[in-house]
Parts: C-alpha cells; structure tokens; sequence
C-alpha cells in the first residue's frame, strides 16, 4: 500500500506541477497580488493531496469492488438482473459525479432557474443508467458497438433539428462531463469483471466501448428535455 500510494503521488505531481507553473508563470506576467498568489498555491496543494487521495480510493476500493460485482451479475443468470445492477449503479455513480454538480450549478447561475437543475442531474443520470444497460446487453449478446454508436449518434443529429437552441449546447456538455472520476470507474470495472466471466468474449474488444456510450445517453436525455420544453 505505501509503495502504491508513492507512485500515486509521483504520478498526481507530474500532473498537476506543469499546470501549477504555466497559471503560476501566468499570474506573475499579468501582475495578480501576492494574496491571489497565495491562495492559488493553498489551491494546488489541496488540488493534489485530493487527488492523491481519491486516486487511492479509485485503486483500492472503487476499481476491484466494481469487477467483483461485474464479475458476480452473470452467474445469477438472470438478464434483467444484470441490466438492473448496472443501471442503478451507474445511475448513482453519475449523481455523484463531481463534473455534473459544476455543469448543472453553473447552468442554473446563468439561466436565471429557467432551468431546473435537480431536472438536468437526474435527466443525465437516467442517460447514463440507460445506456450502461444497453451496453451490458451488448456485451451478452455480442453486439458489435460500431452499430450501436452509429444508431445513438443518428439519433442525436435526428434530436439537433428538434431541440430548443438552450439545450443544445448543453446537451453536448452533458455528455461530456459524464466522463468524470466518478463514474469512469465504476462502468470500466463492472464492464471488465463482466466480461472476465465469460470465456469466449474479449475483454479489449467486449470490456471497452461503455464509456463511448454511456456518454451518448446524456446528450439524447437532454435533447428530449429540449424538445419538449416550452
């Protein structure tokens, strides 16, 4: 454990170092106060041991509970078992998603509460939720995911004809703040420990892909949300 929490931290500082000197570098060159300065450093380290520490949770706790219960659903043999448990884990991942908390407080300050924020969390929740499932019935089936990318994607340029302008560009964001560290653990472990059970599947080919298309679900949820508003 401590040699793993080592190269976490070495891992977290190359990351974080280079920004920290270029916003660093940044504020000198535009002249900010040594107070700005100050807190900005207080902000990196905090930045860093976070990191550090979440990344541990991620290594230790998130990734092999996740391929335990992926590993686990099929031997129930039960299919609405296994579209169940994923939904419902993606779901709450996703609800607890850092990014989706920034993207929907930040929507809600600048359209005046025009738009409801508990209703765009739970719209991108339910897009991920679904879209996991679908993926988990791709994975038993064997479905390859290049048919499943191709009909989501129509549908979302079908949805762009329709779709109120205000939740456009929101939908797009949507999906992209999906792909945070949250919830990228939690599909890539259930998605591999599925696979790793049953023998004739690749987990390169099979394990791979959820994220792709759990990031569709809310650009599609929140579309419908757009077509249908006011």
């Amino acid at each position: 454990m401590i040699q793993d929490f080592k190269e976490t931290f070495k891992e977290v500082v190359q990351a974080v170092l280079p920004l920290t000197l270029t916003v660093l570098l940044l504020m000198l060159v535009i002249g900010l106060n040594s107070d700005m300065i100050l807190s900005f450093f207080t902000g990196a380290f905090m930045v860093i041991a976070g990191m550090v520490l979440f990344l541990m949770g991620v290594k230790l706790g998130m990734l092999p509970i996740g391929e335990s219960i992926g590993s686990e659903l099929p031997k129930h043999n039960s299919l609405l078992f296994i579209v169940a448990v994923a939904f419902a884990l993606s779901f709450m991942a996703t609800l607890a998603e850092p990014d989706v908390r920034v993207l929907s407080t930040m929507i809600d300050s600048v359209s005046d509460n025009n738009i409801s924020r508990n209703t765009l969390i739970f719209s991108i929740a339910m897009g991920v939720g679904f879209f996991v499932s679908v993926s988990m019935l791709r994975i038993v089936y064997g479905i390859p995911i290049k048919y499943l990318l191709t009909v989501s994607y129509l549908v979302v340029i079908v949805l762009s004809f329709f779709t109120n302008p205000e939740y456009l560009a929101i939908a797009y964001d949507a999906g992209g703040v999906t792909t945070g560290p949250m919830t990228v653990p939690v599909i890539l472990a259930l998605g591999i420990g599925t696979v790793s059970v049953l023998g004739e599947k690749s987990e390169l080919s099979e394990g791979f892909g959820l994220i792709g298309l759990a990031s569709i679900g809310p650009i599609i949820s929140v579309m419908l949300i757009g077509v249908f508003s006011p």
